[in-house]
């Protein structure tokens, strides 16, 4: 019996993640048995500065990294949206699991969409990207931060802190979340377009031959295609994931793939976008060929003064 360590964070959806891995890698492997190590990461540990601030969404990944550097442990379960897109030395992104819904989420107690909510009405997210997309589409919205868990979250939505809150519509699938409160509503990737990598799982693991063999059969073909565009995307504009950046990439049932892409001002007053259509052939450079044009355009000096209104 070989016996394999991932480690995770220990939030409910972590912890259904690397699970619901922990199942699939064990069933796929007879023989291995499969523990999870629980670590809270700085991510965890600082709830009342807003992640632009701090360091941005990789602070929910060091100490899981720094374990699997260490020999306590040889796979973590990320969700794919929080990982960087440069990888330590000693350590690859290995797979990349199908995706779940990619859309983001509104909830509510009173309201059933981004159009019925009242002017001035106050939406928690801790993200640039989604508070760029809500003020361009609704400038009489208060947007206003939203750190902890899931159940967090809900809580203080129900508590009347907020009016909305925008959650990934993956999360709240995982963790059967849809009746938690009056109104979900998914938004439209014409209303809101995902962050890198949305909706995937991206399983890291050291560099060890048996340990890629083992989890190698989790790799969605169509994820990796879609996910390269994003992450490259992002990757090329020098974002992270501190930055207001959205990026999509959809593999249709044509054998082609829709890429939508948005950057800008944290306010909403200056945004740049595109879509496109390409053939499935195209992906390995395609997103930092559409990183380039946004280059050209001006992307990297908006997304600097972006950068300068978190500070």
């Amino acid at each position: 019996m070989k016996s394999v360590t991932i480690a995770t964070r220990g939030s409910k959806l972590a912890l259904w993640q690397s699970n619901h891995i922990k199942a699939l890698i064990e069933e796929n492997n007879p023989g291995v048995s499969v523990e999870l190590k629980i670590i809270k990461t700085t991510g965890d540990k600082i709830l009342d500065v807003s992640l632009a601030k701090i360091g941005g969404k990789g602070l929910f990944l060091k100490e899981l990294e720094e374990a699997m550097l260490k020999g306590e442990a040889q796979i973590a379960v990320h969700s794919l949206k929080d990982v960087p897109t440069v990888m330590p030395e000693g350590l690859r992104l290995t797979c990349i699991t199908t995706r779940e819904d990619v859309r983001d989420a509104m909830l509510s107690q009173k309201y059933k969409s981004i159009d019925d909510l009242p002017k001035g009405a106050v939406v928690g997210t801790s993200s640039l990207r989604r508070k760029m997309q809500l003020l361009k589409l609704r400038p009489d919205l208060v947007i206003k931060d939203l750190r902890g868990n899931v159940d967090t979250r809900i809580r203080k939505l129900k508590d009347g802190e907020f009016d909305a809150i925008i959650l990934a519509s993956a999360g709240i699938n995982r963790l059967g979340l849809l009746d938690a409160v009056e109104h979900v509503y998914p938004i439209s990737l014409d209303e809101m377009i995902p962050a890198m990598g949305q909706a995937a799982l991206g399983i890291e693991t050291i560099e060890d031959d048996e340990i890629v063999k083992m989890v190698s059969f989790l790799d969605d073909e169509d994820s990796k295609i879609e996910t390269t565009i994003e992450r490259d995307f992002v990757d090329r504009l020098e974002g992270g994931c501190q930055v207001p950046i959205g990026v999509n990439a959809e593999v249709l049932e044509d054998g082609r793939v829709r890429v939508r892409a948005i950057l800008g001002l944290i306010d909403g007053t200056e945004v740049m976008s595109d879509e496109r259509v390409i053939d499935k052939r195209e992906y390995k450079d395609f997103g930092k060929k559409l990183a380039d044009e946004f280059i050209q355009k001006g992307a990297k000096e908006l997304l600097k003064r972006a950068e300068s209104m978190c500070e």
